[in-house]
């Protein structure tokens, strides 16, 4: 049996791995062990933090509608102005209404009236 060598593919490995590492701090980035390590961890985190990113949105959001409809009305907070949407039947996502609450207040204040009006 001839002998194998595998120099060019572990080659080619060790190098996608630095160059994902590239930036790290130290020995993380020259090492090839340590990098290894520290870019496995690295997509531990993106995978992660994927998910997570969604939820600090759609918190961000509702923080911002709560404190706009606050403004509007200071009797209104944001789950009564939800519930004011859906018995208006205003089908409006949270990331625009966030929107219109920070860009375009006057578009917001007539949207909260409504909801508001729908309530009583």
């Amino acid at each position: 049996m001839s002998r194998v060598k595998s120099g060019k593919v572990t080659h080619a490995r060790h190098k996608k791995v630095i160059k994902a590492a590239s930036g790290y701090y130290a020995a993380r980035s020259t090492n090839f062990r340590t990098a290894t390590q520290a870019v496995d961890k690295a997509n531990q985190y993106a995978t992660r933090d994927r998910k997570a990113r969604k939820r600090q949105f759609r918190a961000l959001w509702i923080q911002r509608i709560n404190a706009a409809v606050r403004l509007f009305d200071a009797e209104m907070t944001y789950s009564r102005l939800i519930n004011g949407l859906a018995k208006a039947g205003i089908e409006v996502d949270r990331k625009v209404l966030a929107d219109l609450a920070v860009h375009e207040p006057e578009a917001f204040n007539a949207i909260a009236g409504q909801a508001k009006a729908a309530l009583v």
